[in-house]
């Protein structure tokens, strides 16, 4: 037997850090500028709140905390299996529905030596502190608080453990589903088996990988629950009655509690926060910084979208009436696009994403790119009309002013219905583009997930992630 040894996988740690550090300055930034420039006290307890939630996601990856939340349905054990884990019974637990009201965060601190598939397993988490999540039954929370508590939680573990005592129910597929979609490794924790005779555990065992009663409807779980994931415990085994004979020779009946068969999951749970406990700290810090930049984006894009419109319409006048103006074929061209790049420049700055001229015109090239059609027939246009408008100034008598006049109109309503284009194409592309760059959680995001080894567990999710 060998003994595991983690990845070389603090690199991903260190590039989550940096990108959530520079997303917390850069929006602090934005924020103390808006209150100066502009102020907008509803934005402001907005982006305060996002920032306060980034702050708390930095904290927990600089101090290395991975939370694992235990998710299920009433009565499957959840409590017991953390009560396993943690060696003692720390959380009540019993028959009556509804012991836990609401999640509470246990510290699990995992000691000694386990065996999976052959390998020695040690608590070598680099120094992780773990942290174990209880939650209430997913079946005895109405509706709308069940799944704002389970998203909730979901996305600020690291791993999530899902409890079932059997062959999957509708509203436990239902749960799963859920789930899935805040992105996270899932363990499925088939708990109780010490019920069931071994032939029907099997079998429990092969319909849960296969998720055959849900066929169709199974198949975006199927791919992210691998026969590794599924491991089978008995975290609160029911007692048995033993003989006792005694020398007099009297005979007596007793019940005798057994350990909890819980080694497997143990093991399981220190082999993948072993091998991928850092980068699943990562990931799950840059979907969150992720998601918290893309609503703080999309505040300050509404809340500024006044300001937005008429910064927009102001350069589209600006545009047309210096196209207009300009006689010389081309250079009123150039005039334009210089003008939409200060436009770019200026909605970027409104809405605090601060750019460079070497990065407003790479936005304005990929705007063209995507737009060539209509911004190729603004040039074709523009071509065309400046030679005909030079040769109307040129021209000395009255018919031809009033050509260039013409011309000029055409060509002035081209380039405004140009820049107004362009100008909602930089709104769209500075609103996407804010997860991205050399820090962006969106990059770091990618970076990462090409570096995770086959047959892990964040690689079968990798799909879910991007």
């Amino acid at each position: 037997m060998t003994e595991s040894r983690p990845p070389a996988s603090a690199s991903h740690l260190n590039r989550a850090r940096a990108s959530l550090r520079q997303t917390v300055v850069s929006y602090s930034q934005h924020l103390r500028s808006a209150k100066k420039r502009m102020p907008n006290p509803r934005l402001e307890a907005e982006l305060e709140a996002e920032l306060a939630q980034l702050t708390t996601t930095l904290a927990k990856i600089d101090g290395n905390v991975v939370r694992l939340a235990v998710f299920g349905l009433v009565s499957r054990g959840k409590s017991a299996v953390i009560n396993a884990l943690l060696g003692e019974d720390l959380l009540e637990t019993g028959p009556i529905n509804g012991i836990t009201q609401k999640p509470r965060v246990i510290e699990w601190q995992p000691g000694g030596k386990l065996v999976e598939s052959g390998t020695i397993v040690t608590t070598n988490v680099a120094t992780a502190q773990i942290e174990l999540i209880d939650t209430p039954g997913l079946d005895e929370i109405d509706g709308k608080d069940r799944a704002e508590m389970a998203r909730d939680v979901a996305a600020r573990s690291d791993l999530i453990l899902f409890v079932v005592s059997g062959d999957l129910t509708r509203t436990e597929f239902k749960a799963l589903c859920e789930l899935r979609s805040a992105q996270k490794p899932l363990i499925l924790v088939f708990n109780k088996i010490d019920l069931y005779p071994d032939r029907q555990r099997n079998e429990i065992y092969e319909s849960l990988a296969s998720l055959e009663s849900f066929i169709g409807e199974g198949n975006a779980l199927r791919q992210m629950l691998s026969k590794d994931e599924i491991v089978l415990i008995a975290a609160n085994p029911s007692p048995i009655k033993v003989r006792i004979e005694r020398p007099d020779g009297t005979v007596s009946f007793e019940w005798e509690k057994l350990p909890p068969q819980i080694d497997e999951l143990k093991a399981k749970i220190l082999t993948i926060l072993n091998q991928e406990g850092r980068s699943l700290l990562a990931l799950n810090a840059l979907t969150q910084a992720r998601s918290a930049e893309e609503r703080m984006v999309e505040n300050i894009v509404t809340a500024r979208s006044a300001e937005a419109d008429a910064l927009i319409w102001k350069f589209v006048r600006l545009k047309s009436i210096a196209v207009a103006a300009n006689p010389i074929p081309g250079l009123d061209w150039i005039g334009g696009t210089i003008t939409d790049l200060l436009m770019i420049r200026a909605l970027a700055e409104l809405y605090g994403f601060p750019l460079t001229r070497y990065e407003a015109g790479r936005l304005l090239t990929a705007i063209v790119g995507s737009s060539l059609g209509m911004l190729v027939g603004e040039v074709a246009s523009s071509i065309v009309l400046s030679a005909g408008k030079a040769v109307s100034a040129l021209s000395s008598d009255n018919p031809g002013l009033g050509a260039y006049a013409g011309v000029a109109a055409v060509q002035a309503g081209v380039a405004g219905y140009g820049a107004y284009a362009v100008g909602r194409a930089a709104q769209v592309y500075l609103e996407r583009g804010c997860t991205w760059g050399d820090q962006g959680a969106n990059t770091v995001i990618q970076e990462v997930l090409n570096q995770i080894e086959p047959n892990t567990i964040l690689w079968r999710i990798r799909s879910e992630l991007f």
